[in-house]
């Protein structure tokens, strides 16, 4: 068996904390080998991944993975934040008590790394030096080489990052467990993902799958983070940031925001100009799905994305949806394919929503490894890759990445908008001066719940300020953080309700979406800067036709604008019962966000 002490010396590992813990961790899982891994390791470990299966060469620098396939998302269900503090339990976070939590953990990672190398990931979640660099550092402990190489790409990662930092660091433990005989899913499932928030550790267990297996990213960098800025004054969101930079003035504003699954984030965060205006506007990348976020001691508000890479949705990508995505992922770039369609001949990949389906399937498996060409008739329409398939590429390899993405000192945020996908009631943009009510809408957001999967055909499922399945504590203490942070702002950063899917009564949309969303954004900021007054409503400010920039846009849009830019009335009123019924589910409400809602139905009454 390996000397771990030996490793670690010779990886230059120093800190006594960290050594004491990967000692603890390694006799617990009975790893054979023990191995500390930096950002210089990536190629040494691609050759061993793709020597042991792991990985599938998927072009000239390019690789293709496949998940066990029933481990191929977040599983909710088993997801827990626990503390030693039942306070800590909201109606989101599936609170457990430590005490409970952790043996059980212990005993099921006991011996389950047997045979195997446990590496230990020094890692980062912030640009280097940053005010909060000791609650953005961790150490992942992996038995799986892919997720090494995946948080090599999604974190800084090397031992630099922690030796000065003593015991500030995230204990993040990881072990794959016997996939096929996990029970995924049955009354005997034995999977557990667990974030001991107050003690700032986390036990996943049973998954090499994303947001499971790279703890970094969600486990630290949304459930501890956001629980660790709680209790030191900062926000962890669920947020997309980007930057638009009036090329003729020379001006420049920084958007985040909140969106539920499938209303746009990413697109939005990887978004160019649209071709009529790029001449005058650039919009850079910061990150399309974490944001950390303070008030500087001059009263700014700042905020940067903590990862170092892009883990999207692969489904309907393409050079029309995301054009910025798809030049991320070129050949050559070292980007990492999870469960799409994958040629073994060729070594293609493709996905639904990529282009034309291929018509030759010789080679062709979906992301199960099954031959497509050996399908039966009643298997035609299933899907070639899954619905959750993935792409991770570094920041470095976006193009349109601001130049002050890794900034230990972020950057100023001048807009903070949310948007859920809904066909009716919600407006392009409505912006919100009002602080409580800024909160407030963030706490109401949602998206439309399909009929046949709630049986509330139009009813909103809430996702406060997208963060539903991230809450690490309560959520009214959750929107009194909110009011205190940002509240100590003094450069007037404006809030705003977005939705680029309104329908028509024939079923189009009236919005084009995509590059033409930068268009209400412009607006937001000319509102902001007191350039624009728009028009009052009981939800908001909403623009004129006259105030936004439609140049370019087609007749039909420009038809449609008055749709879109008015407000149902009658629709709104009834918003407002189940806004009521979803924020009376949490305790500690705080006064200011019932005032607010107040305001708003009796604005909709008059």
């Amino acid at each position: 068996m390996t000397d771990v002490n030996t490793v670690l010396d010779q990886a230059g590992l120093t800190n006594e904390d960290v050594r004491a813990y990967v000692n603890e961790w390694f006799a617990v899982t009975g790893a054979e080998r023990v191995e500390v891994v930096s950002a210089a390791d990536d190629a040494r470990l691609i050759q061993v991944a793709l020597d042991n299966g792991d990985l599938l060469p998927a072009g000239e620098g390019s690789y293709f993975s496949r998940s066990y396939f029933k481990d191929t998302a977040r599983a909710e269900e088993r997801t827990i934040v626990a503390t030693s503090d039942e306070a800590d339990k909201g109606i989101y976070n599936n609170w457990k008590p430590s005490s409970e939590m952790k043996p059980k953990l212990v005993e099921l990672m006991t011996g389950a790394s047997a045979g195997k190398t446990m590496y230990v990931i020094p890692y980062l979640m912030a640009p280097a030096g940053s005010p909060l660099d000791k609650f953005a550092a961790g150490v992942e402990l992996t038995d799986n080489v892919g997720v090494v190489l995946q948080m090599i790409r999604m974190a800084r990662v090397g031992v630099d990052y922690i030796n000065h930092l003593g015991n500030d660091f995230v204990r993040a433990v990881h072990v794959t467990g016997d996939l096929p005989n996990l029970g995924q899913g049955t009354p005997d499932d034995k999977r557990y993902f667990v974030t001991v928030a107050d003690e700032r550790t986390i036990l996943h267990f049973g998954s090499s799958y994303g947001g499971n297996a790279l703890l970094g990213k969600i486990a630290h960098g949304l459930r501890q983070g956001s629980y660790d800025g709680w209790k030191n004054g900062f926000l962890v969101e669920q947020f997309m940031l980007l930057g638009i930079t009036d090329k003729e003035t020379g001006t420049k504003h920084n958007i985040c925001g909140g969106f539920p699954s499938a209303s746009g984030k990413t697109n939005l965060a990887m978004t160019l100009s649209p071709d009529a205006l790029g001449d005058r506007y650039h919009v850079e990348f910061y990150g399309d799905d974490i944001a950390w976020i303070w008030v500087d001691e001059n009263g700014v508000l700042r905020g940067f994305n903590p990862e170092n890479g892009v883990f999207g949705v692969a489904k309907d990508t393409n050079e029309h949806t995301n054009p910025t995505a798809i030049e991320s992922i070129k050949p050559g770039l070292g980007v990492i394919y999870t469960n799409v369609a994958y040629n073994e001949k060729t070594q293609e990949v493709w996905w639904e929503g990529r282009g034309e389906k291929p018509t030759d399937l010789d080679g062709w498996l979906d992301w199960k490894g099954a031959r497509i060409a050996d399908r039966t008739p009643e298997q035609a329409d299933e899907n070639w890759a899954h619905p959750n398939s993935r792409f991770t590429t570094t920041i470095a390899n976006v193009p349109n990445a601001a130049e002050q993405w890794n900034d230990p000192a972020g950057v100023e945020i001048h807009g903070i908008i949310f948007g859920g996908r809904t066909r009716d009631r919600e407006p392009l943009i409505r912006a919100i001066n009002d602080l409580a009510e800024g909160v407030y809408d963030g706490l109401t957001l949602g998206a439309e719940a399909t009929f046949a999967a709630d049986g509330l055909e139009g009813v909103l499922r809430y996702d406060p300020m997208s963060m539903r399945p991230f809450m690490s504590y309560g959520e009214g203490d959750y929107a009194q953080h909110w009011l205190n942070v940002v509240g100590k702002a003094k450069n007037n950063p404006i809030f705003a309700h977005v939705n680029w899917f309104q329908r028509g009564e024939d079923g189009r949309f009236l919005w084009p979406g995509y590059r033409e969303n930068l268009r209400p954004l412009l607006w937001l900021m000319q509102y902001r800067n007191g350039e624009v007054t728009g028009v009052e409503t009981p939800v908001g400010v909403i623009p004129t036709r006259e105030e936004l920039n439609l140049e370019g846009l087609d007749e039909q849009t420009l038809a449609d604008l008055d749709t879109i830019l008015t407000i149902d009335v009658k629709r709104w009123q009834q918003e407002m019962g189940y806004r009521k019924e979803h924020l009376e589910q949490f305790t500690n409400v705080p006064a200011e966000i019932w005032e607010a809602h107040n305001r708003v139905a009796k604005a909709l009454e008059g």
